[in-house]
């Protein structure tokens, strides 16, 4: 897979013409698509071109969005079209928006949407939103009828350089972070960098934690862009996300290739992740975004790195300089856990966390930038840097 960054000189390219593109390969083994292609796309987003709902195709598309994406300036026509009966066969499921409603029930509805309106498995399902869209379209998708295809559109900075890419699908159960899913890639992924100017700060810094983590891992530029080009990162400079979102992309992606499953180094993506899930469980799903989460999870890996000697306290202070910057939280708990025994409480989440295979909790923690491994953990250990 070629890995350099092509990017476009700018201006609003045709439809079906991206200003870049690439494809992700999977093993032949594995339900879904056997690659997914990625395009980006330069102006304002364009769906009635992308997809010309109504039109015959000999596919249905049930489109899946929620109640405040569809709502978008550049979406709401989109969306209304539906109600106007000129979408044929074509339909459209708007979900409630937020973590709370990426349950099994909002899946249940997309099929269940899909069934009554006779689609088959050779239809297609087009995620448009966040993370909780693409992955709550994706599961639907791998469970209707034993697999349909399924594209995403993601409209946050957060599923841009992360959850749409690679091909993990699933729901929140019983309060816990995607317990329920499967392995299932989408064919297409289109990327609209324009979204990024409708996002709220929250949601804008949601995403950033992700790409700072990818950073972290795979990318020494660009952790120099988030040291150094802090001002253009805020302003949300359209060269400069276009490139953070690019870099981040393409590093999933080539991560993704060598491990779909998370045998091996897809785990490395869940650096900081055990300690944010577990943050957002306690909190209540929703309570604090999964980007804020993984921010502060990211630096209580750290502060373990360097309590067991993995890491220098120069690494873990530089990273912890850059979190503070864009106002994440660096202290053992959050502000806004208030729980006396919280620290026993993340402890008791974090064990039930689905990558752990032993009694002890196996976190991602790092030597240095971009030198990353895997350690089971004592509890001790862990209950020391959330005190």
């Amino acid at each position: 897979m070629n890995t350099n960054v092509n990017k476009s000189t700018g201006g609003i390219k045709s439809v079906g013409e991206s200003s870049d593109s690439f494809k992700i390969n999977y093993p032949a083994i594995y339900a879904g698509a056997s690659a997914t292609k990625i395009n980006f796309y330069s102006g304002k987003p364009d769906l009635f071109n992308l997809y010309k709902p109504g039109e015959e195709r000999g596919q249905r598309i049930c489109f899946v969005s929620d109640s405040e994406v569809s709502k978008l300036p550049t979406l709401s026509a989109f969306f209304a079209e539906f109600n106007s009966g000129k979408c044929g066969s074509d339909i459209s499921v708007i979900i409630d928006a937020g973590e709370s409603n990426k349950t099994i029930q909002s899946v249940l509805e997309i099929t269940g949407a899909a069934l009554d309106a006779g689609f088959g498995r050779n239809d297609l399902f087009v995620a448009v939103g966040g993370g909780v869209i693409c992955d709550i379209t994706g599961f639907a998708a791998s469970i209707f009828k034993r697999g349909a295809a399924v594209n995403f559109v993601p409209t946050t900075l957060l599923a841009m350089v992360d959850a749409a890419i690679g091909g993990k699908t699933g729901c929140d159960f019983n309060s816990y972070k995607n317990m329920i899913g499967a392995f299932f890639p989408a064919c297409r992924i289109d990327f609209y960098t324009d979204f990024v100017k409708s996002l709220s700060d929250a949601q804008y810094r949601s995403g950033l934690a992700e790409a700072l983590k990818t950073a972290l891992l795979y990318d020494r530029r660009l952790f120099e862009i988030f040291k150094n080009e802090s001002g253009k990162i805020k302003e949300r400079d359209a060269d400069t996300v276009y490139e953070i979102i690019n870099i981040c992309a393409r590093a999933k992606a080539a991560v993704v290739e060598q491990d779909f499953t998370e045998k091996n180094i897809r785990a490395y993506l869940n650096f900081g992740h055990t300690f944010a899930h577990a943050l957002e469980t306690l909190a209540g799903l929703g309570a604090v975004t999964h980007g804020d989460a993984v921010a502060w999870g990211m630096g209580r890996a750290l502060s373990l790195s360097l309590q067991k000697g993995f890491c220098t306290k120069s690494y873990k202070d530089e990273v912890f300089s850059v979190l503070e910057k864009y106002g994440w939280v660096t202290s053992a708990l959050p502000p806004l856990i208030k729980d006396a025994d919280a620290d026993k409480k993340l402890l008791d989440i974090m064990h039930k966390d689905k990558k752990n295979t032993n009694s002890k909790v196996k976190l991602i923690l790092q030597k240095d930038l971009c030198s990353t491994f895997s350690e089971e953990i004592e509890d001790s250990d862990i209950l020391s840097v959330l005190r």
